[in-house]
């Protein structure tokens, strides 16, 4: 298995039948790519930050700077973590085993729209966010993100203020703090994206092209750079998802279809390339909801809040969850500290660490 054919291309999958392990080539070597949770003390911790809500006029917008938290292995209402640095919802959230980042998001209606802000908070503890640097440009709405326990990448953003759809995809060393640096390009510009993934594979997941929704699944090679690679279709087109994942298995779920905001969770295979597949429903129980909060401890996912239809778009407090590898309806796991969405989600025991 030593020898690497020349025509191999960068972020393919194979099967190692000596070691009997999956392997991802990252250009240069294949990197065995890990199918277990991480052994973490206490059971892993979903953290989510942020919150802001259309209303019927800007007066009523639901805005906020709350980071709550829940322990994904119980069932339960969330706990109150701290505050972000700046009251606004996240467009994408990310983390390694120790350190959560919450990246960008709408700050209407401030006269900016967007922001590039990005702050981190120790998932292990509680307090307040502190500022970790920017993005390589400003923007929410929808970010997909996607990280290791080395490396967080944001793909996809709209800037609001003058409005663009962006294209842009941005990465920073989780370890470090600072700006984010250039990592490539989606094959199109999109808001409305969600992101999840293993320690080698990043899916970028359905999404807005300003304005009609889509169902195309896309994929990055974390550890490299490059443009995002067609993955395959989802079974619904939709803005405003939450991805969940375990290292083998990635979920989608929610966000607003054409005419509506949907319940649907699709799932997909990470290691290949191809059409999703239906998993269930989320739990339809408050109504439905657009940019809920997800997170995942590779066994269950759980989606908190979100928003619901036009004109109120009224926030929620709902979380439900499911078990990842089977396929069924969500269930309740209890409530946020209040109503929520546009609320970006991280764990410190996601498919990618």
């Amino acid at each position: 298995m030593s020898i690497i054919p020349v025509t191999v291309p960068t972020g393919a999958i194979r099967y190692n039948t000596d070691s009997n392990k999956m392997e991802c080539f990252d250009g240069t070597k294949w990197w065995e790519v890990a199918v277990s949770s991480p052994d973490l003390n206490g059971g892993a911790r979903g953290v989510f930050g942020g919150s802001y809500t259309y209303g019927t006029s800007p007066a009523n917008y639901l805005k906020s700077n709350i980071i709550d938290y829940i322990t994904i292995a119980t069932a339960g209402n969330a706990i109150d973590f701290g505050d972000l640095t700046q009251i606004r919802g996240v467009g994408g959230a990310g983390a390694s085993r120790t350190r959560g980042l919450f990246c960008g998001g709408d700050i209407n209606p401030d006269a900016a729209k967007t922001t590039a802000t990005v702050d981190y908070v120790t998932i292990s503890s509680t307090g307040n966010a502190t500022d970790y640097g920017d993005l390589t440009e400003k923007g929410g709405h929808g970010i997909a993100t996607m990280s290791n326990q080395t490396r967080l990448v944001c793909a996809g953003r709209n800037t609001q203020n003058p409005p663009s759809v962006k294209d842009i995809i941005d990465y920073t060393t989780i370890t470090s703090a600072g700006n984010f640096v250039d990592f490539g390009d989606l094959d199109a510009g999109a808001y409305g994206l969600t992101g999840a993934g293993n320690a080698i594979r990043g899916i970028i997941s359905q999404g807005d092209l300003g304005p009609a929704y889509e169902n195309t699944i896309r994929y990055i090679t974390i550890p490299t750079l490059g443009d995002s690679q067609d993955f395959g279709e989802a079974t619904f087109s939709s803005s405003g998802a939450g991805a969940v994942s375990s290292a083998t298995r990635c979920l989608i779920g929610g966000g607003s279809t054409p005419g509506s905001i949907g319940n649907l969770i699709d799932y997909i295979t990470i290691a290949t390339t191809g059409n999703a597949i239906r998993f269930g429903e989320l739990d339809t129980s408050s109504g439905t909801r657009r940019f809920p909060g997800a997170v995942s401890n590779c066994i269950r996912g759980v989606w908190a809040g979100g928003y619901g239809n036009a004109p109120t778009y009224t926030g929620k407090n709902k979380i439900d969850y499911v078990t990842i590898a089977t396929e069924g309806d969500a269930v309740d796991f209890g409530d946020l500290t209040a109503a929520m969405s546009q609320h970006a989600g991280c764990s410190n025991g996601h498919g990618g660490l």
